[in-house]
């Protein structure tokens, strides 16, 4: 097989422009190729379910799961397992075909939704469907740009329908979408009409979500995590899937095993449910690019439930355990269909066999402000804008990431003036969130959250604000956007941004290696969409103060 590669999904891409070897996130050229087979594979689908739709057939809950998650496997550092992602190729052709049996005409259909893809052919075929058989470059750049989003907004779905909330609707467009992009008849302006219509349904997956994390859950409310460790084993959890910690925490509970969290899980800590385990320890190291060292000296078993996954060290390697989209070669994995419960019982026996984890930091973090807790405070937040104790919220949600250039969001964090706010969500908060920022009359110079989803709760603030002060427009309110972005996910957070009208969002370290020079120009003429600079330069354009 030809060895080369071509990937620029994530901001880490090689050299700014895309990775043709071997992925800087660790992905080999032929899984990179089983990927690309993989969407082409669900795009297929996607379009026989849009055609099934119109012809006024039900699609079952179980196939809008395929959908979702293949997507999300594909999302940046989560799969790096070959054979894993062909299976889920074959699982996904043969559903399309059984599918497309039930179309009258199915003629009319992409070539993705009819030709024959033999499994010996499977590493052929991938060579024609990547990214750059799209020749034109802002058709190829607005089609992945709504790819991504998908793949963003699939996560969300997937976590909802985890804890067993549906939503046809949302099924139904992520699925159109897909299919739309297979369409060679839409214009650029018909893809930019595209693109904001997954920013719409992106609210909706976020809120769908935040409807399922609270139902099962409750609200997330302010609360002091513990970023020591205790003497007993522990059990490390890491991503995104709180259904995966509830089904952790009730196996170990009364085992004398301790669970912590890691990097995007620390927010679970702030929902109401999780509080009666006592044995819910508190949340060890950073954000996901410090795995291999803060892995290894955890001592214990780690559970990956969602990306993001480092490929890991032999030293350590036999103590990562996946689940759900996670795969990697010579990793155990641990899986059962939504609404039955997973058996943790290896990784806890597992667990009893180690050491406790070292120690590499103490003390505690502060979390918990998702939009009904802020709600609870509005009064007060509200006095402190009017009475100038708040000059400026800024909000600095989205990822953290490896790259030196991220250093920025830690200097722009400490140079902001003792009047400003940082609202923040995702692991980009890792950057400050230890940083002894200190309070403005009691409320806390940074505000967190929860997860890169609940960057949906910043929007509802925002919204709050709106119509507490009495302004027309969210852009008119005391808020500055520094986003940080990594992955798929900060994509549909971006689109959902942009639908909701928000404007000069700052985008950083640097942008999306996918946006053509026409995009990424209609993104700037029509929303305002900027990348970074200095933090002296940023914080005077923020600011509205001279040079």
């Amino acid at each position: 097989m030809d060895q080369k590669m071509f990937c620029f999904q994530c901001q880490e891409t090689a050299g700014g422009k895309g990775c043709t070897v071997q992925g800087v996130c660790g992905k080999k050229f032929d899984v990179a190729a089983m990927q690309d087979l993989l969407i082409y594979a669900t795009k297929g689908l996607s379009a026989v379910t849009t055609a099934l739709r119109a012809a006024g057939e039900e699609i079952p809950a179980e196939v809008n799961h395929i959908v979702t998650m293949n997507l999300f496997i594909t999302i940046t550092n989560a799969n790096f397992d070959k054979e894993m992602i062909r299976s889920r190729v074959r699982e996904t052709l043969s559903q399309r075909d059984r599918l497309r049996a039930k179309l009258a005409d199915p003629s009319r259909l992409p070539a993705a939704a009819r030709e024959e893809i033999g499994e010996n052919e499977y590493e052929e075929k991938a060579k024609e469907v990547g990214v750059l058989s799209t020749k034109d470059e802002d058709i190829r750049s607005l089609r992945e740009l709504i790819t991504y989003g998908l793949k963003g907004l699939s996560a969300y779905t997937k976590h909802a329908n985890a804890l067993l909330k549906e939503d046809p609707e949302l099924d139904a467009f992520l699925q159109s979408a897909l299919a739309k992009t297979l369409d060679d008849s839409l214009s650029v302006d018909d893809l930019v009409s595209l693109t904001l219509e997954t920013g719409k349904y992106g609210v909706q997956g976020m809120a769908d979500l935040d409807s399922a994390n609270t139902g099962a859950y409750g609200n997330p409310e302010i609360t002091e995590v513990n970023i020591g460790v205790r003497k007993n084993p522990g059990i490390l959890i890491s991503g995104h899937d709180l259904r995966d910690l509830e089904m952790l925490l009730e196996q170990t509970e009364g085992t004398g095993i301790d669970v912590y969290t890691h990097s995007e899980m620390l927010p679970a800590h702030y929902y109401p449910f999780f509080k009666k385990y006592k044995h819910f320890a508190g949340n060890y190291g950073n954000a996901w690019w410090k795995q291999k060292e803060e892995f290894e000296s955890f001592n214990g078993p780690i559970l990956m439930t969602t990306n993001c996954l480092v490929p890991p060290k032999d030293s350590y390697k036999d103590r990562v355990w996946t689940t759900g989209c996670v795969g990697f070669p010579g990793l155990k994995h641990i899986d059962a269909p939504y609404g039955e419960k997973k058996d943790f019982s290896p990784i806890i026996e597992q667990a009893r066999h180690c050491a406790a984890p070292t120690e590499i930091e103490h003390g505690t973090i502060v979390g918990g402000f998702a939009h009904e807790q802020v709600f609870a405070l509005a009064d007060k937040v509200v006095e402190a804008v009017k009475s100038g104790a708040i000059r400026k919220f800024f909000v600095m949600a989205g990822c953290d990431g490896r790259m030196k250039s991220r250093d920025y969001y830690t200097e722009f964090a400490k140079a902001l003036p003792k009047d400003a706010v940082i609202l923040t969500a995702g692991c980009a908060k890792y950057k400050y969130n230890k940083l002894p920022l200190g309070d403005i009359g009691g409320i806390p110079r940074v505000l967190d959250a929860g997860q890169c989803n609940d960057s949906y709760s910043l929007a509802l603030i925002a919204l709050k604000l709106k119509e507490v002060f009495g302004l027309n427009s969210v852009n008119e309110l005391p808020i500055a956007y520094n986003i940080a972005w990594y992955e798929q996910k900060a994509v549909i957070v971006l689109l959902a941004l942009l639908y909701l009208g928000v404007k000069n969002i700052h985008l950083g370290p640097t942008l999306p290696a996918f946006l053509s020079p026409n995009v990424a120009k209609v993104l700037v003429e029509n929303f305002g969409i900027a990348g970074i600079g200095s933090v002296d330069e940023d914080l005077r354009l923020f600011l509205g103060e001279s040079a």
